[in-house]
């Protein structure tokens, strides 16, 4: 039977970050059941390099995002991977969204974020041209990246520590060993066959759940809920006053209705929210009329004609309602050592994969003392 030091199983940006993590110290093979890495919420999101700044201060999403982000801008400039710290402006249109803007700031200086500053009149005009809002804060360290370039980056760091990237296999069953580590039954062209890994990290995203269930000796409470919620895209079409990102004071279960830019310029509005019983990417031209008004109460003179429905992504939710956190759950949790599941990774997943990847590396060695 074939061994593996450490079997990492999704290659999304997490599992691929974790993977390159890992393959410095140990021998890794990563697995992907998809044809490609990041097929799913890795390749559909804003491409957003985000700075940290909604999440409660005590939770594992601050904490990965302000780290993850310092290390992304180092990771991008040592790698050349294409990206522009192109700042964001939040803005309030009502008195009462001003207080929630000066409870944002108190909430990023908390969490480690200190160049978040208020906009006087005259900048919030400048940069932000025709906007309705009586009141902006800039994120001058919020950036956009090509998370493409970027995952590349990670397999090719990976392929130089001479882990294997493996494409178009499934996840199985794992079952723990005596003295340790799992025999792991996988899928490949078709026939399954097993290894044997010390170590197996549950990266699997939207599959995530679906994995750990098929892992013997897992308890079910230590499996959280999965609920697919998607988002959509908009893409607006033609010449626009921006040169930076514009978000709403943001919402339940995102950052509302905001304007992205790509590294070309093109301008795209969204996402907005819904929560789905079945994993699909279908996109919903009617909707247009929803963003239309929502980026009409900060942006006026939007042309509902110029915008034309663009792609949808979908985030694990663990739950429906409220702030979810990072769930990066070991043996302290679930009690099999060398097991790590990774649940609830949605935004800023992104931004701070290559935190995250720390962390588990770091909690695998604890553990393996």
């Amino acid at each position: 039977m074939e061994q593996v030091d450490t079997l990492v199983v999704g290659a999304g940006v997490v599992g691929l970050a974790v993977a390159a993590r890992l393959s410095q110290h140990r021998e890794v093979i990563l697995v992907e059941q998809g044809h490609q890495f990041g097929e799913h919420s890795s390749s559909r999101n804003s491409e957003v390099i985000h700075a940290g700044i909604y999440y409660p201060s005590d939770s594992l999403k601050a904490q990965a995002c302000v780290e993850g982000k310092a290390k992304l801008y180092r990771h991008c400039e040592e790698y050349r991977i294409p990206h522009a710290k192109i700042g964001k402006v939040l803005t309030a249109q009502n008195a009462q969204e001003e207080e929630k803007l000066a409870s944002l700031l108190l909430q990023a200086q908390n969490n480690g974020v200190d160049d978040l500053y208020w906009l006087s009149n005259k900048e919030l005009s400048l940069k932000a041209p025709e906007l309705n809002a009586i009141a902006g804060l800039y994120s001058p360290s919020t950036g956009i990246l090509d998370s493409h370039q970027f995952m590349l980056s990670l397999l090719g760091k990976l392929e130089s520590n001479h882990g294997q990237y493996v494409p178009c296999t499934k996840f199985l069953a794992a079952t723990p060993k005596t003295g340790g580590g799992f025999i792991v039954t996988l899928s490949c062209d078709g026939g399954p066959f097993k290894l044997l890994c010390h170590n197996l990290i549950n990266a699997g995203g939207l599959f995530a759940q679906q994995n750990a269930t098929l892992i013997e000796g897992l308890a079910p409470i230590n499996v959280p809920p999965l609920h697919y919620c998607r988002g959509q895209y908009f893409s607006y079409q033609g010449k626009h006053p921006f040169k930076h990102l514009i978000y709403p004071v943001p919402e339940e279960h995102g950052l509302g209705i905001h304007a992205t830019l790509d590294l070309a310029g093109q301008l795209r509005f969204g996402p907005d929210t819904h929560f789905i019983n079945d994993l699909n990417y279908d996109t919903d031209a009617s909707a247009i009329d929803i963003f239309y008004q929502a980026i009409k109460r900060y942006w006026p003179q939007v042309d509902n004609r110029r915008l034309q429905v663009d792609y949808a992504g979908i985030r694990p939710k663990t739950q429906c309602q409220g702030q979810q956190d990072f769930q990066i759950e070991g043996a302290q949790r679930h009690g099999l050592t060398g097991l790590i599941n990774l649940f609830g990774i949605e935004s800023p997943g992104l931004t701070a994969s290559l935190s995250i990847a720390d962390k588990v590396a770091t909690q695998l060695k604890a553990e393996l003392k």
